[in-house]
């Protein structure tokens, strides 16, 4: 399927980036529109933080199942697939009537979303070759940036002005606008030879849930997590031993891409914290509202985007590995600028001057870290390179939210909760530091 004859990127680039930005941006809503659910369907705060845990559960538990189907079955067949199931999802997540109905569809959204989510890099990498793989990338993890703070901002408006419902009734227009462009666009692409490894599927699905539900709330977390971890080690012995596994181990021993994964896992644990306690310490201590605190996130987005959009042209003079170097540092700066200056010290300081930081450093990150972790990818594996890269973007946030609360939980002042929050933070953007640096050594 090659789309490069021409030099132009034509109709597939847009369907792609639309989709997965779709996947995003409605996670994000549920942060600046979830007071607003929980009055309308009467929900209470453990049943709230469900209408999250579900769509993670699913979401972050079948992205593997979903990189690997798109390389056995097609990658149009699939992402048409996922596109139904998110859709129609979404549709009746905005339908919802009751806590049980809207928790079960986001469960629903996610599998869609699994689904869709290594299959649209996929798509990339075999819709593109050479440079103008590279910028598709770049634009596709510009993508998975934005999502989330323009999710904020949008979540923010419907929060103040409309029904919450809107945010997710409207993906269903859209997806049947989506699904008609791919159905005619996107070529079926060339199915890799073999079947899903079953075994492993299962494996996978039951250990990374496990993990993900031991982190975001079970009864009993630390067996919960540790069932999860022993059932990751099989599902490892399973991949070892299957002629076709679901996760070709040897997408680990390319030390690019494995230090990739590492730093978007930690990158992502300290900016999805940031984007889910930053909102929730300007509405509880300087008593924004949600539009004021989605509006002032503008003040990361528009750097977040601008940056994002001149990585291509950056491209031409340095590497893609340079450029997630300084992206890291600059977004590891924002954290600690923040950290030291604290958030009591006033929003010039404390919350304007990170938060343009932090957008020039995940803009530059952001797709840098993604083209890293599908690097060196033959088509046979591209949908299980790009189930990996997604399964450290989800897991990776989950967990790193997941600790900072564990480790802030005894902290009643929000001020000083938030202040420790951002010191775990900046240790995550060290290690995450750390591994792009790495990566610098595994190229030579």
């Amino acid at each position: 399927m090659e789309q490069t004859k021409n030099k132009k990127f034509g109709i597939v680039l847009p369907i792609i980036l639309i989709s997965y930005f779709m996947i995003l941006l409605d996670n994000a809503i549920v942060y600046t529109s979830s007071v607003k659910l929980a009055q309308d369907l009467s929900l209470n705060a453990q049943t709230l933080s469900w209408v999250s845990n579900a769509y993670a559960l699913t979401f972050g538990g079948m992205i593997l199942l979903g990189g690997r189907a798109g390389d056995v079955f097609g990658r149009q067949e699939v992402f048409l697939l996922g596109l139904v199931i998110f859709s129609a999802a979404s549709l009746l997540v905005g339908m919802s009537v009751n806590g049980a109905m809207l928790i079960s569809m986001r469960a629903v959204q996610g599998i869609g979303a699994a689904i869709l989510a290594p299959t649209t890099l996929a798509l990339l990498i075999d819709s593109y070759a050479g440079s103008m793989r590279t910028r598709a990338i770049v634009y596709y993890g510009a993508t998975g940036g934005l999502g989330g703070s323009v999710g904020l901002i949008i979540g923010g408006l419907i929060a103040s002005y409309f029904s919450w419902r809107i945010g997710f009734l409207i993906n269903g227009p859209v997806g049947i606008v989506l699904f008609i462009l791919a159905k005619k666009f996107i070529p079926r692409s060339k199915r890799a030879r073999g079947t899903i490894d079953w075994s492993g599927a299962i494996l996978s699905v039951l250990g990374i849930v496990a993990i993900i539900y031991g982190i975001n709330g079970a009864t009993y977390p630390v067996p919960t997590i540790v069932l999860g971890v022993l059932l990751i080690v099989v599902f490892i012995w399973q991949e070892q031993r299957t002629a076709e596994p679901l996760m070709p181990l040897v997408l680990f021993k390319n030390r690019e891409r494995s230090s990739a994964y590492l730093a978007r896992f930690f990158f992502l644990g300290a900016m999805t914290s940031y984007f889910f306690l930053t909102p929730q310490v300007m509405q509880s201590v300087d008593h924004y509202t949600p539009l004021m605190a989605a509006v002032a996130f503008l003040l990361q987005t528009l750097p977040q985007f601008i940056s994002a959009t001149a990585v291509s042209r950056l491209n031409k003079r340095f590497s893609n590995t340079q450029i997630m170097i300084v992206g890291t540092f600059i977004t590891m700066l924002g954290i600690l600028w923040a950290a030291i200056t604290k958030v009591q010290s006033g929003f010039l300081l404390g919350l304007a001057v990170p938060m343009v930081i932090l957008g020039i450093g995940q803009g530059l990150a952001m797709s840098t870290l993604t083209v890293a972790g599908v690097a060196n990818t033959t088509p046979d594996i591209a949908g299980s390179a790009s189930g990996v890269v997604n399964t450290m973007h989800q897991v990776g946030s989950s967990a790193g939210l997941a600790v900072i609360t564990m480790m802030t939980a005894g902290l009643s002042n929000p001020v000083i909760a938030y202040n420790h929050s951002l010191a775990i933070m900046f240790v995550f953007m060290v290690v995450a530091l750390f591994a792009t640096i790495n990566v610098a050594f595994a190229k030579k």
